[in-house]
C-alpha cells in the first residue's frame, strides 16, 4: 500500500527528484489509467527512483462544471484505489480556482517547485493551466530545460478505442455494464448510506436497501442489475433497481434500491458498496402488482442461479 501525501505548506518538494511521476486525475483508475501507472513503475524500476501518482484532491470538474459532472467514484474512494496500483507514493495538489488560473509555466513551478521528476508520464492529450493552454508539446519544452523526460501514450483497448474516464461514463449511461466493467478491469461500483425508503418491498416479500447516492457519483443507467453488495467486508448477491420505481413514481425518487440475497440483519446508517456486474432490465411500469412482483421474484431467480 502507498504511502499518501498531501501538498501543503510542510511538504518537501524534494520528494519528486529522480522520481518517476503519473499525473492525472485518474476518475475510475481503469485499464488506461493503470497502464500509465506501470509505466512510472518500470521507468522508476529502471532507474531507481520512486514511482508516484499524481493527482488533485478534486476532479477539476466540480469546480467549473459540477452541474453535469457525472464521476466514477468518490475522491477518497479514487484516492484509496490510487494507493493500491503498486506505485510507491501518492501525491495530492490541492485543485483550487486559483491554482487552475495559474499560466502552463506557473502551473509546472507551482506543482514541482524546482525539482522536476525524472520521467513524467502523461496521456498524449494532456493538458493543463489556465483554459487548459498548455500542451505536451509545451510540456516537453519545459522538461528539455529541467532534465525531465515526457513520456505521452496513447491509452487505447484492443480495439483502437482510447479508454477514457468519459468513454465508460457513457457506456454506464447505456447501461451497458457489461464493457464499462471491461474497460475499468474491474466491477464498477457505487456505494451509498442506507436510508429509510417507501417500505414496500419488506410486504411483498423482498426487503430492499434504500442506498443514498449523490447525483454525481450515479452515472449509471436507470435499469435493475444483478450484482455484489459488501456490507461490513460480508459480501451478498444482490438484485439492484437504480433510478424512479416507476409503478411507484408519485412517490418515488431518483435513488438505488439493493435486495441483498440471504442477508438477515439491519442495514440503516450503514455503508454499503455495490459491484455492478449485468444488466437485468429497463425500468418499467407494471400494470398490477402481482405482475411487478412476479417479475421482481424472478430477477432475485435469476441473479441467485447465475451471479
Amino acid at each position: 500500500m502507498a504511502e499518501i501525501y498531501r501538498v501543503d505548506a510542510s511538504f518537501d518538494h524534494s520528494f519528486f527528484k529522480d522520481s518517476s511521476c503519473a499525473f492525472g486525475v485518474f476518475d475510475g483508475v481503469h485499464l488506461g489509467h493503470r497502464f500509465l501507472l506501470g509505466c512510472a513503475q518500470k521507468t522508476a524500476r529502471e532507474s531507481g527512483g520512486k514511482s508516484i501518482a499524481l493527482t488533485f484532491d478534486i476532479d477539476p470538474d466540480e469546480t467549473f462544471h459540477p452541474e453535469r459532472l457525472k464521476k466514477l467514484m468518490g475522491n477518497d474512494e479514487r484516492l484509496a484505489m490510487l494507493a493500491t496500483t503498486g506505485v510507491d507514493a501518492v501525491v495530492i495538489l490541492p485543485f483550487t480556482r486559483e491554482f487552475a488560473a495559474s499560466s502552463p509555466e506557473e502551473f509546472l513551478l507551482q506543482t514541482f517547485d524546482g525539482t522536476p521528476p525524472a520521467f513524467l508520464h502523461v496521456g498524449f492529450d494532456f493538458k493543463f493551466g489556465a483554459r487548459a493552454a498548455g500542451t505536451v508539446r509545451d510540456l516537453d519544452a519545459w522538461a528539455s530545460n529541467m532534465g525531465t523526460q515526457v513520456c505521452a501514450h496513447g491509452l487505447k483497448s484492443e480495439d483502437g478505442a482510447p479508454i477514457t474516464a468519459t468513454r465508460i461514463r457513457l457506456l454506464l449511461a447505456e447501461g451497458d455494464i457489461e464493457e464499462a466493467n471491461r474497460l475499468l478491469g474491474r466491477l464498477y461500483f457505487m456505494t451509498g448510506t442506507v436510508s429509510p425508503g417507501r417500505g414496500e418491498g419488506a410486504d411483498f416479500g423482498f426487503r430492499t436497501a434504500n442506498l443514498t447516492v449523490p447525483d454525481q457519483l450515479r452515472p449509471l443507467s436507470d435499469g435493475v442489475y444483478a450484482a455484489w453488495a459488501d456490507v461490513d467486508g460480508a459480501r451478498f448477491k444482490a438484485a439492484v433497481n437504480v433510478g424512479v420505481a416507476a409503478t411507484f413514481a408519485d412517490r418515488a425518487t431518483a435513488t438505488c434500491e439493493v435486495h441483498l440475497i440471504d442477508f438477515d440483519g439491519d442495514l440503516y446508517g450503514k455503508r454499503v458498496k455495490v459491484e455492478f456486474a449485468h444488466w437485468l432490465r429497463p425500468m418499467r411500469k407494471f400494470d398490477d402488482l402481482d405482475e411487478l412482483i412476479a417479475t421482481v421474484k424472478d430477477n432475485i431467480t435469476w441473479v441467485k442461479e447465475n451471479l
